[in-house]
């Protein structure tokens, strides 16, 4: 809002949102001369009230608009579709197997990649990429051969522990992180091509990157973390928000050495439980990322008595303590409204994370903060 006393006369210009504008221009000579002063001193009493009502209207609107906004709400009449893919890497005599979520709409969509954890696959998580698909968004989840389900899927139940913890290597994340890339050039050609499902369906403008655990720590190597050891970056500029669910601090890496220069948004997300038994990442690990983070578009969920596969769907009996059911609505809720805010440019969303909006889904005990 922008207000003049110049000229003899009051001009204001109310900016109610990014399309309307309210002009109000009075001259101030163009008052009767045949009014008294009382009159005269009525008819300014107006205009300053006037323009206090629509002061209070511009700067009350983005709260009104946070106030509306809703990252669970979804369309349940429009049916979301996935389709599988299989990207062919020849140069790294690689097949990276995809799961694409679709949202109903056809035009061109902000992309979230998702990359699993620890054994894990592309069909791991439906219940965010349905989500964020009815949102809007094409969410690829993308599979990492060496360190997927073909690591424990045919081996003894004896010996699956010491397989897994064996593809928990350098060698695997090395090959994750350049699949990343690999998936996104790949993704820039489907757009391209008139002749396939994903043809000029994808804003690749607008890119999201996430993932849990060992898909977590995939995300952070190319959102803008720095190697603790060696001079390789592996970040990807056309990555512009990141979520990483289980993060954690390099080992042997100085935490405020290799996320002092995290550029983008980073959205992070664990439990007061969460730690792993491959790997060694700690509770205390994990909590350790966020304080190293610039200021800026940063963010920590700590949800209350979450362990570590409270992120993903998998469920077994060795968990401690039966899943809460809220952790993955705060989780869907919270994600989104992040994707919103900085792939799509939502006020209302920005001020959804920052305002009050997230006491809507958080249960007492969860920790939410930002910088």
């Amino acid at each position: 809002m922008r207000i003049d006393l110049a000229g003899g006369f009051l001009n204001t210009k109310i900016q109610l949102s990014n399309s309307i504008e309210l002009p109000l221009s009075t001259s101030l000579s163009s008052v009767p001369e045949t009014f008294v002063f009382f009159e005269r001193f009525l008819f300014m009493r107006f205009l300053k009230e006037l323009v206090t009502v629509l002061i209070f209207a511009a700067c009350s609107e983005g709260a009104f608009a946070a106030d509306l906004y809703d990252p669970l709400i979804i369309d349940s009449t429009q049916r979301c579709v996935s389709i599988d893919l299989m990207i062919e890497d020849s140069e790294r005599d690689r097949e990276l197997p995809l799961r694409v979520y679709l949202p109903h709409s056809s035009q061109p969509a902000p992309v979230i990649l998702f990359s699993h954890g620890l054994g894990g696959s592309s069909k791991n998580n439906p219940y965010l990429g349905n989500h964020w698909a009815a949102r809007g968004y094409i969410a690829v989840f993308m599979q990492h051969p060496g360190s997927d389900e073909s690591v424990w899927r045919d081996v003894l139940p004896a010996q699956r522990m010491a397989a897994l913890k064996e593809a928990a290597s350098a060698r695997n994340a090395t090959l994750r992180y350049k699949d990343v890339s690999t998936v996104i050039d790949q993704l820039e050609l489907f757009n391209a091509d008139a002749t396939h499902p994903l043809s000029d369906r994808m804003n690749l403008g607008r890119i999201g990157m996430s993932g849990h655990s060992f898909g977590a720590v995939t995300t952070q190597a190319v959102s803008g973390q720095k190697r603790a050891f060696g001079l390789i970056d592996y970040t990807d500029s056309r990555i512009d928000a990141a979520l990483a669910m289980s993060p954690s601090v390099p080992r042997g890496g100085s935490a405020n050495r290799v996320f002092a220069s995290v550029e983008i948004p980073w959205l992070l997300m664990t439990g007061s439980q969460d730690s792993s038994k491959i790997g060694g990442a700690s509770v205390e690990s994990r909590l350790a990322v966020f304080p190293a983070l610039p200021d800026g578009d940063k963010y920590e969920l700590v949800l209350d008595g979450a362990e570590h596969s409270a992120f993903t769907d998998a469920w077994t009996r060795r968990n401690e303590k039966a899943r809460n059911k809220n952790h993955h609505r705060v989780i869907q809720a919270i994600s989104t409204a992040f994707w919103d805010a900085y792939l799509m440019d939502d006020k209302a969303a920005k001020e959804w994370l920052v305002g009050a909006g997230t006491a809507s889904v958080l249960e007492a005990g969860d920790r939410w903060q930002w910088k």
